[in-house]
């Protein structure tokens, strides 16, 4: 049997967020304008100036959760490359959830990586 390659260590800005991190940032996204999984990602990233970068194994999960908490709906629709995507948008429970005053923060990561979050989770 050959050794089991765990990949290589995750550096510190490479930590995970904090849990519930990533669906609050989803959350204060959507509630500027609806859209697909892909520019969702893509607005995060630019927005913490390419300190954040969300993977589709985490953020799919995640947009599965906040709509069975029917914290989103989800429709399809066209995306400018003209293929079909699912569009996500904020609901009336999920808007509520953000008005909540609902703080996360980073632990133990660098400080880049506070403020790039901060940055996202004001808005």
């Amino acid at each position: 049997m050959g050794e089991r390659d765990a990949g290589p260590m995750k550096t510190r800005e490479q930590r995970d967020l904090f849990p519930g991190a990533l669906e609050m940032m989803i959350l204060r996204t959507l509630k500027r304008q609806p859209l697909h999984g892909y520019a969702l990602a893509q607005h995060i990233k630019r927005t913490s100036n390419d300190l954040l970068q969300i993977e589709e194994g985490s953020l799919y999960p995640a947009l599965q959760r906040l709509l069975k908490e029917e914290l989103l709906r989800a429709e399809w629709g066209i995306s400018s490359t003209n293929r079909r995507v699912r569009i996500y948008k904020l609901t009336a429970a999920g808007a509520g959830a953000l008005q909540a005053g609902d703080v996360v923060v980073l632990l133990g990561d660098p400080e880049s990586l506070a403020a790039a979050e901060v940055r996202l989770l004001r808005g």
